[in-house]
């Protein structure tokens, strides 16, 4: 049987774990192969590690196991030149570039007071110009393919101005801005550009933040910031992966600089 995305290869930040690694798994599992990156070393700024080498290497072997090709490697986005070697390499290996998944990132939790400037500056290094780095590094290698999708991970703090966590709101909001300049300066090379925005999802990142209770009750009129409209706390990993397959798939051929929130409603309310 054909897959939504059979034929193509798919680059992927941020692919250890959590979402990133899901998004590779349903890509794999509609028929592309597969591009795998994570950075692989603990950030100083974050409450929660990061991942491993051996969960790199555990989503390679899942990929594998679907029958797909797969190549991993470590390569932090901040570092755009190591990010563009790996990338040319996988993609000789592979032989062409169609999806990418601008996935990785990192989040901090704390009031306005105690954002540090290495909190603001490893925060929009990470998920703001790691995701310029990704995009423009997959840039040239989607147009020798006559075209493809790159599909940005933004979040409801892209769209709406959650407290407690303004280094992320900001840089999420700025994925949004090159995402929609993008849009408009690869259409002519039939290069789609979107992203998606998730509200809460089970992963690490979110598990090991903590402290947010607490905050919250130091402010309780905030607290109503952070509720989905839908009677559910968070939404599941599959779930972003299912937009993002939608994004990546011929289906939304003609979709480009658009916001795609999976969100339970958080943003409407």
């Amino acid at each position: 049987m054909t897959g939504r995305v059979s034929g193509k290869v798919a680059f992927i930040t941020g692919a250890a774990r959590g979402q990133g690694r899901s998004h590779a798994l349903t890509l794999a599992e509609e028929g592309a192969d597969i591009i795998a990156v994570d950075v692989c070393r603990d950030y100083e700024t974050t409450a929660y590690p990061m991942a491993t080498e051996e969960e790199l290497a555990e989503t390679g072997r899942l990929v594998e196991k679907l029958g797909r090709t797969v190549v991993t490697a470590v390569a932090d986005v901040r570092d755009a030149t190591r990010l563009r070697e790996v990338l040319a390499d996988a993609v000789s290996t592979l032989g062409r570039l169609d999806i990418v998944c601008a996935n990785a990132g990192m989040c901090t939790l704390q009031t306005w007071d105690e954002v540090t400037p290495e909190i603001w500056r490893e925060t929009l290094d990470t998920n703001l110009v790691g995701v310029w780095n990704t995009l423009t590094a997959a840039v040239p290698h989607l147009i020798a393919s006559g075209g493809g999708s790159m599909i940005a991970t933004s979040s409801t703090a892209g769209i709406k101005g959650l407290p407690f966590l303004s280094p992320y709101v900001a840089s999420k909001h700025g994925v949004v801005g090159i995402v929609k300049s993008l849009a408009n300066e690869l259409a002519k090379h039939h290069i789609r550009v979107n992203t998606v925005h998730p509200t809460g999802v089970p992963t690490t990142m979110l598990e090991g933040m903590g402290g947010l209770d607490a905050l919250i009750n130091q402010d309780p009129e905030l607290g109503p910031l952070f509720l989905n409209a839908y009677p559910v706390e968070t939404v599941e990993p599959m779930d972003i992966s299912k937009a993002v397959l939608y994004l990546a798939s011929e289906e939304a051929r003609y979709v480009t600089g658009t916001q795609l929130s999976v969100d339970a409603g958080l943003v409407v309310r």
